[in-house]
């Protein structure tokens, strides 16, 4: 039988030489001192242990140096703070009298450890905490004094990555896809504005969900929707099947400006919304179930005759309501020219309204942000950290796809072939 190979466990011994440091820290352990932020245990070692890598570092520069053949020493030494995730440090960096040395643990111009406390201030801000937030929870969690200009210089580099985000090419297909427009504020001059941030979510032909853009303006209007669609052509996009939108004027006619062969569905969702707002609430259940009578038709002809049951019953006490839903029948009613299936993910935009819920979520405790590229920059990596949560196969995507090849065809079938 062979015997199991005895693996060597680290002790305090190995890990802190010093005998007097370790009784130090043991002394500091027992006393229930903490562990990290300033004066921390923790901080207090990890100081010493980039102290020590620094020295190290330049015992093998100079070692080098002097198989090169140079008389390279040593030249005192350069005190700075930098911040950690573990407390701020006091770091003492060796120089060298040919003034070569560069030390790979900690750059000479760095002022943070790499421990994972910029990811740290990234989270927090995708949480939706603002910067005088997040500068206190970093003070009051690690004992780090990090200025909002630093916080907003860690949260800029992902701008690079946005704006990449921002231009990606596309699928050249999208057989669904959901417009919809959230509005923020953005302080300019002292004054609050209104923000409108355009988000396209669309479904690609293998079924994946995805955000293929998000626009800031200054209000949501038919003209800047055309613009953005002339955006999502130009990387890449050449033919939609289904847009599904809201009741906004103008919306239908731009789309097929840009995309002529589109079926533009007005979401059923904002109509029972929009026609039922000055309804009774005792009566707003009854009207409900009517309505539901309409849309849940099994055609346009049932449709049409429910309809009708609709406005002989109410068109005395809520008139406006019919003449609200005759007034847009067929954008309401193209759903009713496609399958079971297509009707269920078409019919509303409440999709692309779940992506707003998620960037309302982690924004509801702001007013308002300094900037638009503030607002953008937040609410990018709201989406990012909440990936998971809309970046995911479409539910019954087989059934769905089904539909889709009997009611596309070729056009369909050429892009997953």
């Amino acid at each position: 039988m062979v015997k199991k190979k005895q693996t060597h466990r680290p002790r305090l011994e190995d890990i802190i030489p010093d005998e007097d440091r370790r009784k130090e820290v043991i002394k500091r352990l027992y006393s229930g001192d903490k562990l990290i932020g300033k004066d921390g245990i923790f901080t207090d070692l990890l100081q010493a242990m980039v102290n020590a890598s620094l020295e190290g570092e330049m015992d093998n520069h100079l070692e080098e140096e002097k198989l090169n053949g140079s008389s390279n020493r040593r030249n005192g030494h350069i005190p700075k703070q930098v911040r950690s995730s573990g407390g701020s440090l006091e770091i003492q960096t060796p120089r060298d009298r040919n003034g070569e040395f560069s030390p790979r643990i900690i750059g000479k111009w760095d002022r943070e450890l790499n421990t994972g406390l910029n990811d740290t201030i990234i989270s927090l801000y995708a949480r939706g905490q603002s910067v005088e937030d997040i500068r206190y929870q970093i003070r009051e969690i690690y004992g780090v004094e990090i200025s909002a200009g630093v916080i907003s210089a860690v949260t800029d580099r992902v701008m690079e990555e946005l704006v990449s985000w921002q231009q990606r090419p596309l699928c050249a297909c999208y057989p669904i896809v959901y417009l919809d427009a959230i509005h923020f504020k953005v302080r300019s001059d002292g004054i609050f504005e209104p923000r409108a941030v355009y988000t396209c979510y669309g479904m690609d032909p293998d079924g994946k969900r995805d955000v293929l853009g998000l626009y800031v303006k200054e209000s949501e209007g038919a003209r800047q929707w055309g613009l953005i669609l002339e955006d999502l052509k130009k990387r890449g996009v050449e033919d939609i099947f289904i847009v599904s939108v809201d009741g906004l004027k103008g919306f239908k006619e731009v789309i097929n400006e840009v995309f002529p062969h589109a079926t533009v569905q007005r979401c059923i969702v904002h109509m029972i919304r929009s026609s039922t707002r000055f309804v009774a609430d005792k009566k707003r259940r009854e009207v409900c179930a009517d309505l539901k009578k309409i849309y849940g038709a099994e055609n346009r002809i049932n449709a049409e005759m429910a309809m009708d049951a609709f406005e002989s019953k109410w068109k005395k006490t809520y008139p406006e309501i019919s003449r609200k839903w005759r007034s847009e029948w067929d954008d309401l009613m193209n759903f009713m020219d496609f399958k079971a299936d297509l009707r269920r993910i078409m019919y509303t935009t409440n999709p692309v309204e779940a992506v707003h819920r998620i960037m309302r979520k982690t924004t509801k405790t702001k007013n308002a942000w300094t900037n638009e590229k503030a607002l953008i920059k937040q609410i990018y990596l709201t989406l990012m950290h909440n990936e998971k949560s809309w970046k995911r196969t479409a539910f019954k995507w087989s059934h769905i796809q089904r539909d889709l090849i009997d009611t596309f065809g070729q056009r369909y079938l050429k892009h997953i072939e």
